[in-house]
């Protein structure tokens, strides 16, 4: 299954996931560039960990060295993923162009405006 970025799976009700905490957990990770290329066996460590998260928000903080090592597995810093040499430049890349792009319509807008502003001024009958 390929997934593209931001089109994670859908939190499993059966999980029996209670908190908000665990919900955002969910989604945050379901939709990283990293579970672009996961397997079945990475969905399943994303559900356990999720589990986790929840009793974690529950108040069983006894998890949270647990979490951490399993997140960091995943890339979840900069260093882990510095470390797991993960590197998302084409990412990056592509929003710099979509952002280039937006800009590149407002200027056209700004240019248009003042375009037909100008037509206004020269059209209107002088007092």
């Amino acid at each position: 299954m390929t997934l593209t970025f931001g089109e994670g799976r859908a939190l499993p009700k059966a999980l029996g996931v209670t908190t908000g905490g665990a919900k955002r957990f969910w989604k945050t990770w379901a939709n990283s560039p990293q579970s672009q290329h996961w397997l079945e066996t990475d969905w399943a460590e994303l559900e356990i960990t999720t589990r986790l998260v929840d009793a974690f928000f529950q108040g069983e903080t006894r998890h949270a060295g647990e979490i951490r090592q399993r997140v960091g597995k995943w890339g979840a810093t900069t260093e882990d993923r510095a470390r797991l040499r993960m590197n998302f430049d084409q990412q990056a890349e592509e929003e710099a162009a979509a952002a280039a792009q937006e800009a590149k319509a407002a200027d056209m807008d700004a240019e248009l405006f003042k375009m037909l502003s100008e037509s206004q001024e020269s059209q209107e009958p002088d007092a």
